[in-house]
């Protein structure tokens, strides 16, 4: 890996900045080959963003003023350590601006955002065939949790189970 270029900075995004966001999220998307998964729009992203009740909070990483990347994550919580955790939901750099170091300082400044909040953990999700994401994950120290299986219900699917009693 190249050192980060002295050009890069990161910053909270603001409502302002939601087309930007709503960009980012597709390209992650085509690059995670689920562009077909995407129903966000600007409205939404908006509301859900910056709304009366954020549900997440993005950083955007630029070098110079071009936009290089962006970071997404909220809060959960753990009932075993009674703490809030900090849930890294999107971390994506654009091709161009790869292997500068600039994921990695996004991944670093999310963990200094978790630690501050005196959060109990770090965690996020990779897909498995992404190799190198997995291996520059390990390489910071993170484990994989191979004993667990992420479960999703959605769409239709979610309506009917919200209908059963």
């Amino acid at each position: 890996m190249l050192n980060a270029s002295p050009d890069l900075s990161v910053r909270r995004a603001t409502a302002n900045d939601v087309a930007l966001v709503l960009g980012f999220v597709h390209e992650l998307a085509e690059y995670e080959r689920l562009s077909h998964l995407v129903t966000a729009t600007e409205p939404a992203l908006r509301e859900a963003l910056f709304g009366a009740h954020p549900g997440a909070e993005v950083l955007l990483a630029f070098e110079a003023a071009a936009p290089a990347g962006f970071a997404v994550y909220f809060h959960n919580f753990s009932t075993f350590l009674g703490k809030r955790g900090l849930w890294l939901e999107d971390i994506y750099v654009k091709p161009e601006f790869r292997r500068k170091g600039y994921g990695r300082r996004l991944l670093l400044h999310v963990a200094r955002i978790a630690h501050e909040r005196g959060c109990g953990r770090f965690e996020w999700a990779a897909l498995d065939w992404n190799v190198p994401a997995v291996e520059f994950y390990k390489s910071l120290g993170a484990v994989p949790l191979d004993d667990w299986t992420i479960f999703r219900v959605g769409g239709e699917a979610l309506g009917r189970l919200a209908q059963m009693s």
